[in-house]
């Protein structure tokens, strides 16, 4: 009597889509803020932070980090509240990457 062997079909998973979050600037959000957030937020240290932010001042955006969107959004989320908290406008946007 013969085997049946029986083969299970792997499913090949994809990679998530990635998506970065920017932050844009504005003309009365403070460096300062801007800092902290990227600090507080995205974990990053004093100096990439301040990178970052000289980025955000001179060219009009800069790239914070780049997540799954579910994570993105919600860094965003984060920001916002920050900023509506500390009265500031600033903006961020999620791109994917």
């Amino acid at each position: 009597m013969p085997t049946k062997t029986k083969i299970l079909e792997q499913n090949k998973l994809k990679e998530p889509k990635m998506f970065k979050v920017l932050l844009l600037n504005d003309e009365v959000t403070t460096m300062d803020f801007v800092i902290e957030v990227l600090i507080s937020v995205f974990h990053h240290d004093f100096n990439n932070a301040s990178k970052i932010m000289l980025e955000v001042h001179s060219k009009g955006s800069g790239v914070c980090g780049i997540y799954t969107q579910e994570i993105a959004l919600s860094k965003q989320k984060k920001v916002n509240d920050m900023a509506k908290m500390a009265n500031f406008p600033l903006q961020t946007r999620v791109e994917e990457e």
